[in-house]
């Protein structure tokens, strides 16, 4: 597991109580994972925190998917 998807997937474990297992890259993160907006905006910023990375809202906004997620914070590394 790359340290990327680790880091997020940690993230999505704390934010909405889910099981590692659940985390994987075509997880819907609202339909498979149960996220609503306010989750999704705090789980962008715990992300952006973890790998040090900055995303835009218009960036956030494009993500749907934990793999949408871990392609968009490899982009920034």
């Amino acid at each position: 597991m790359s340290e990327v998807k680790q880091q997020i997937t940690e993230v999505l474990k704390e934010s909405l109580g889910v099981d590692a297992a659940e985390v994987t890259e075509e997880a819907h993160l609202v339909d498979d994972l149960g996220a609503d907006s306010l989750d999704s905006v705090e789980i962008i910023m715990e992300v952006e925190n973890k790998c040090n990375v900055t995303i835009s809202d218009d960036e956030g906004m494009t993500v749907k998917t934990v793999g949408d997620l871990i392609k968009l914070v490899e982009s920034k590394k």
